[in-house]
């Protein structure tokens, strides 16, 4: 199904529109993730790393000529924790297997690898038309998972949707004049009516259960002055805390030298 989106995209004014929207989104999500290795699920006729930096690049899908790792997206060909960037447009809407799909993305990630993804919003006038039309062609036959459901997939297997976008506020209309005519809603429909776009983008974590964050040994070191000694009251010096000058203490034994002398002085009376 994936190859026929692809062809649905390419040679149609409405798939035009929609990967000019997702280009542009991809192009501003991947511009700032670093890393090592980076891999392109889905769609590798269209390059959407061009705006990454990663060393390691490559763009799989499950047929094309255009791939340069031919894979099936619930088995993928990558070394577990071995991924610093995974990119998959609309790649849940067009599988049968999404729950094992997104367990084989938490596989290859690494810890803070970074996930981005997009899908149809069914809440939209493009969900409405698929309600309309039936599901007989593409894209119109893909899965169309609500947001919320796909947040809390990814929730469940500890990646953290941490920002995500909204994009192709137009009518899923055929005609290109149409298309640029309803152009005004792709400028007002973030402020307006953000839930009624056709796409939305999700840009997720992986979270590892358990890590925390090492403080480091300047600051356990500063913690520790001033703690008190086990089994007693006394509490080690700070820096802030000198030690008596020798004046202090002269003056100091003079004191304690005249009480004795005093107390002395009472006994013989």
């Amino acid at each position: 199904m994936m190859q026929a989106f692809s062809t649905w995209l390419a040679t149609t004014e409405l798939g035009h529109y929609l990967l000019e929207c997702e280009q542009a989104f991809f192009d501003r999500a991947v511009a700032d993730i670093f890393g090592f290795h980076a891999v392109q699920m889905g769609l590798p006729e269209v390059d959407l790393l061009a705006a990454n930096r990663i060393p390691w690049q490559c763009r799989a899908a499950e047929s094309g000529e255009a791939a340069q790792i031919i894979c099936q997206p619930a088995q993928l060909p990558f070394e577990s924790r071995s991924l610093d960037l995974l990119v998959m447009p609309h790649l849940l809407d067009f599988t049968t297997e999404p729950h094992q799909v997104l367990r084989e993305v938490e596989r290859v990630l690494v810890p803070e690898g970074r996930l981005l993804m997009t899908g149809f919003n069914p809440v939209s006038l493009w969900g409405v038309r698929r309600l309309i039309q039936g599901r007989a062609d593409t894209p119109w036959r893909g899965n169309f998972f609500p947001l919320i459901r796909i947040r809390d997939w990814l929730k469940l297997l500890d990646l953290e949707p941490v920002a995500g976008c909204f994009m192709a506020y137009a009518p899923p209309v055929s005609q290109h004049d149409w298309l640029e005519r309803f152009g005004f809603l792709e400028r007002a429909g973030d402020k307006w009516w953000p839930l009624a776009a056709g796409v939305y983008g999700i840009e997720a974590i992986k979270r590892q259960r358990g890590m925390r964050l090492i403080t480091p040994k300047w600051k356990a070191a500063k913690a520790a002055q001033g703690l008190v000694v086990a089994g007693g009251n006394e509490r080690h010096p700070t820096h802030k805390q000198a030690a008596t000058p020798a004046g202090e203490r002269e003056t100091a034994k003079n004191d304690h030298a005249r009480s004795a002398g005093r107390g002395g002085t009472d006994r013989e009376t």
